[in-house]
């Protein structure tokens, strides 16, 4: 609500739109287009000149200058430059004449960045670009981004990317913003360090507020300790060990016990097929077999291919074809990528969560203390329980399980960075099995340890990391082959 925001003389800045439905009526190269409103309003002028039946001498000279304008900031290349952002993103030639209306909320989200991107502007405010992006577009991002040569402020949950783009990082604690330079990863650990000294800090501090509270207690009537019962009351008045605050971040407590070890028979699936609503084949002849302690990450083009996977296998779901068997050992707890009938009730959190486990009342309010919620929150309708919050309550549910094999569909949606943090740190360390999907790059990378494809003409299945495989020359060329893209 106060101060200014100032650019360079002559200097553009360009901003990633929310309003998805702004555009509607204009075809997505326009849109594209219009990312440069100095460019777009120039071809605008030339067209209504142009198109003028009466042009004269006075037009003439008009329409010179603005051809002018329009060959110094690019114009003439400006729908091969359009074009190809939009390729890049993931948005096919044949949906550059399409009018957005017609395109799905995805597909939107994608042409919005392809404007935000357009023209190379001076300053580009990015908040969360990677929202509906597949891993590959993320990539392509993150390249594109590393090699723009002017200034990108970005919000962003996906940490990979962050690391990937960011030289420097803005830090926003206790309404004060402070500036690392450094990418994610190296404010991550200097902001730990920093907790750790903090609390170090404090601890000492309290540790010698006590001992001198003792001394002034026991010596203030003692006439031979006069002297010194002063001078410890000036050096409590000093110190002041509220002022030595801890970070506001909290993490939450997230960890995943087995009740029992796993036996050697984990999962089969033998010649699985799923089709859409719509009849699209999203995965066939699906064989696997999952060995202790692996840790598979599911991806395909289409994301509806992991969640069929998952519901099938945990019998929410019929197969089109094929079969699939748990061995007798194994106890699943599922984290679905749909958790709306969860919570279709009036329950407040704490009832909610007793459902799912046996325990008195000091036992699951423990479990939502671990997962950030505070005694008075707990007797919130969880009916009206924000994105992030019904993800926490989901993990809270799976917790209580100590199941073996953990099954997670898209597990990072709607929580925020302190939370994926701790996720993904207790999941590295996980004894049993975990068969995931994600859009989070950091987290596949930590936690996989073997990739799992999902095609209309079969799998693949590689027993590496998630960065090995992307990079993979014969793995490319197989699955083009796969999607048909060859």
């Amino acid at each position: 609500t106060k101060g200014k925001v100032e650019l360079g003389p002559g200097e553009r800045l360009s901003v990633l739109s929310q309003d998805h439905f702004k555009f509607d009526d204009q075809t997505v190269l326009d849109t594209v287009l219009q990312g440069h409103t100095v460019m777009w309003q120039i071809m605008q002028e030339r067209n209504e000149l142009y198109s003028k039946a009466d042009f004269t001498d006075e037009d003439g000279i008009k329409v010179a200058e603005l051809e002018d304008k329009f060959a110094t900031i690019g114009g003439y290349t400006a729908e091969n430059d359009a074009a190809t952002l939009l390729s890049g993103l993931g948005i096919k030639e044949n949906l550059h004449g399409k009018l957005m209306g017609e395109l799905s909320n995805k597909q939107k989200v994608r042409v919005m960045l392809a404007q935000a991107l357009f023209g190379e502007p001076d300053n580009l405010l990015l908040d969360e670009p990677t929202n509906d992006l597949d891993l590959e577009t993320v990539e392509w991002l993150e390249d594109y981004l590393g090699n723009f040569e002017h200034t990108v402020l970005v919000v962003s949950h996906d940490r990979h990317f962050l690391d990937q783009v960011c030289t420097h990082t803005v830090d926003i604690d206790f309404g004060k913003v402070t500036l690392f330079s450094g990418n994610y990863s190296f404010w991550y650990e200097s902001s730990q360090l920093a907790l750790r000294q903090a609390q170090n800090q404090r601890q000492k501090a309290e540790e010698k507020k006590k001992e001198l509270e003792e001394f002034i207690r026991r010596f203030s009537a003692n006439v031979a300790k006069s002297r010194q019962t002063t001078s410890r009351k000036k050096m409590l008045e000093k110190l002041n060990v509220e002022e030595i605050k801890p970070s506001t971040r909290r993490y939450p407590g997230i960890i995943f016990q087995m009740d029992r070890e796993p036996g050697n028979q984990i999962l089969e699936v033998q010649d699985l097929k799923a089709v859409a609503d719509d009849g699209t084949v999203l995965f066939d002849k699906v064989n696997f077999q999952i060995e202790k302690e692996e840790k598979v990450v599911f991806i395909s083009h289409d994301p509806r291919a992991m969640t069929a996977l998952f519901e099938i296998i945990n019998g929410n779901q019929e197969a089109a074809a094929g079969t699939y068997s748990w061995g007798v050992t194994i106890t699943t707890a599922y984290l679905p990528l749909d958790n709306t009938e969860f919570f279709d009730c009036d329950l407040n959190m704490l009832d909610w969560l007793s459902q799912y486990g046996e325990g008195n009342e000091v036992y699951f309010k423990a479990f939502l203390g671990r997962m950030l919620f505070k005694d008075e929150e707990i007797l919130k309708k969880v009916n009206v329980l924000s994105g992030g919050e019904k993800m926490r309550c989901m993990i809270a549910r799976m917790q209580l399980r100590n199941a073996n094999c953990l099954i997670l569909d898209t597990p990072t949606n709607h929580l925020d960075m302190e939370s994926i943090q701790a996720f993904n740190n207790n999941l590295k360390g996980f004894r049993g099995n975990i068969l995931f999907s994600s859009h989070d790059h950091e987290f596949i990378n930590t936690v996989a340890n073997r990739v799992i494809e999902l095609t209309p003409n079969g799998t693949i299945d590689k027993l590496m990391s998630y960065e090995d495989y992307m990079h993979d020359d014969r793995i490319k060329a197989l699955r083009a082959q796969l999607y048909g893209e060859e």
